[in-house]
Formats: structure tokens, sequence, C-alpha cells
């Protein structure tokens, strides 16, 4: 019977086809030098140059490449969310294409999985060679996630990550949250995550992907996975608490006024109508929002009970 590997390599990639044949050499010589078994992945993530021409040598060459290739450009989640499927290690590991990464680092982020225990394993890249507009944008985000969700990482970002195969296998991840999988993995119940400092490296080939818009989604999905993860599998909690209170204001403003009119009536005070004073136009709008709120974690109640289909990406080819 076939024993199960040992490490799985995971490497997303988008236009990096001269790094990629060093990459494999790179990585091939340290699993061979620590009798690893293992397999490697590469997602092309719908490359416009010789990338998915690169990885099908490389595959012909070496029976443990893999790779799947995008009809299109989907984002880095969704290659990594692709490979995590498709993982046959009981280690898997992730790594960028771009040489940034260093494969010496896998021995090390493999013994801290099967010997210390950590369920997760994130990369820190204390000192960095990226420019300024790079690291400023990492370090506010980074500070951001450790205050949002409590998980004590300084390189949240690091593409350089070691998992426990039920760790990618349990977890599902879209949009631009690759960067937050510490903290899924976390609210998931893998609460053993460690950092290891990694060495980085200074870009040989090509050029950065990396765009101010990618910190700006990767905040957003932030908050998203901050909010699904406290009221995903019941809106009503959130939306029926904001919508009840929002009625139960605009209801009492109401009743303030039409009781203020009645109390000035009867007392042969002077008195204007109801709908005279912009305090009633409030009120009525916190009604309607309250009652939309409510709605709105009803409705949302309604979607929690019905089965979700998972992201499906299109994959051209496969090798």
């Amino acid at each position: 019977m076939n024993q199960p590997l040992q490490i799985s390599i995971v490497v997303p990639l988008y236009n990096e086809a001269e790094s990629l044949p060093e990459l494999h050499d790179w990585i091939v010589r340290i699993m061979n030098q620590n009798n690893f078994s293992y397999e490697i992945l590469f997602v092309d993530d719908g490359s416009t140059d010789e990338s998915w021409d690169v990885i099908k040598r490389l595959s012909i060459s070496n029976q443990a490449v893999r790779g799947y290739k995008f009809t299109r450009n989907y984002g880095k989640t969704a290659a990594l969310q692709t490979a995590f499927i498709n993982t046959k290690g009981n280690v898997v590991i992730t790594m960028d294409a771009d040489l940034q990464d260093s494969p010496d680092e896998i021995p090390e982020l493999y013994r801290m999985i099967t010997e210390d225990g950590y369920d997760l394993v994130s990369g820190w890249k204390k000192k960095r060679y990226d420019p300024i507009t790079k690291t400023l944008p990492t370090k506010l985000f980074n500070g951001v996630s450790r205050w949002v969700s409590g998980v004590n990482l300084h390189d949240f970002n690091c593409g350089l990550k070691a998992y426990k195969s039920r760790v990618v296998k349990s977890i599902t991840i879209y949009g631009e949250m690759h960067r937050n999988i510490p903290i899924i993995a976390k609210w998931n119940g893998f609460k053993k995550i460690g950092e290891k400092v990694v060495q980085h490296q200074a870009r040989k080939y090509g050029t950065t992907k990396f765009g101010l818009e990618r910190f700006i989604f990767g905040f957003l999905d932030l908050l998203t996975v901050a909010f699904v993860n406290k009221f995903g599998r019941r809106p009503m909690h959130f939306f029926g608490t904001m919508g009840v209170l929002s009625f139960l204001i605009g209801s009492l403003m109401a009743m303030y006024l039409l009781f203020e009119k009645l109390y000035n009536i009867n007392q042969g005070l002077r008195y204007r109508n109801v709908t005279d004073n912009p305090l009633f136009f409030l009120a009525l709008v916190a009604i309607i929002i309250g009652s939309q709120l409510f709605l709105a974690g009803f409705i949302g109640e309604l979607f929690v009970k019905q089965n979700f289909k998972k992201d499906e990406y299109l994959i051209e080819e496969q090798v």
C-alpha cells in the first residue's frame, strides 16, 4: 500500500515563467536532501506569458509536479483554494513563485507542524526587500488584523506558510481572503498558530503584482471575515437587533411628539401638529429602517438554512 505523502507544496503564480525552473530545482534539491516524499502543485492563475508551457515541461520531467491552469486571472485566493482541494500531503506548504520565498525554510516548517504540533505556521519576513509602497500598507493591514482577530502574527500576508492537511481541507476562502487564512483557521477551531522568521529575498525576475487596491480589498475582506464569523450563521442576531433598536427609538420619538401635543392641548398651551416637527420625520425614518433591517435579518436566516455551493473556478487544462 502506498505511503501518504509527507509534503504538498502549493505554488500559485501569474506570469512567472522565468523563475519557475529555478524554483522547481531548488524545491527538489531540498526535498531530496531531506528524503521527503512530496508533490508540487503549480496553479497558473491565467498567465499571459509562457508559464503554463514551463509547468507542462516540468511535469514531464518530474512526476511529482502537478499543474492547474485557469481560463483567466481569478486571483491568488482562487489559486490557493483550488490547490488545497487537490493536495495529498500530510503537511501543506504554500510559497510564492517569484523566488522571494526560500525553499530552505521547508524542513523547519515541516518540523514545527509534525513535531511541535502546530496547526499552522506563518512566515514572518522580518527584514524585507520591498518598496515602501508595499511595506507600509502591509504593516497597517497586519496591525488591524491583529486588533480585529486576536491572532498575534507579525506578517499575515507572507506567502510562505505551513498547514496540517486537515486545516486546508476544512476552510473555504474567496475574494482576497488568502491574507486572512490564519484568522479563518483560528475561528474554525485551529488555535495552535505559530510564526517563524523567514528569509526574504529580493525579486530576481519580473515585477511585483502588488497594487494599492489589493490592500483595500484585503481590508474589506477582513471586515467580511470578522462579520461572517460572528453573524454568518445567525444574521438575525445582528440585523434583528439593529432593526428592533431602530424601530423602538423611532416609535418612542413619535409617541413623545404625540403625547407632547396632547399635553399642550390639555393645558391650554400653544401646540403644533406632529407632522410640523422635524423630529417626526426622523422618527419615521428610524421606524422604516428598523423594519427593513429586521426583514433583512429574516431573509438572511432563510438563506442560511439553504445549502450553499462552494465557489468553483474553471480550469482550462490539468497535468
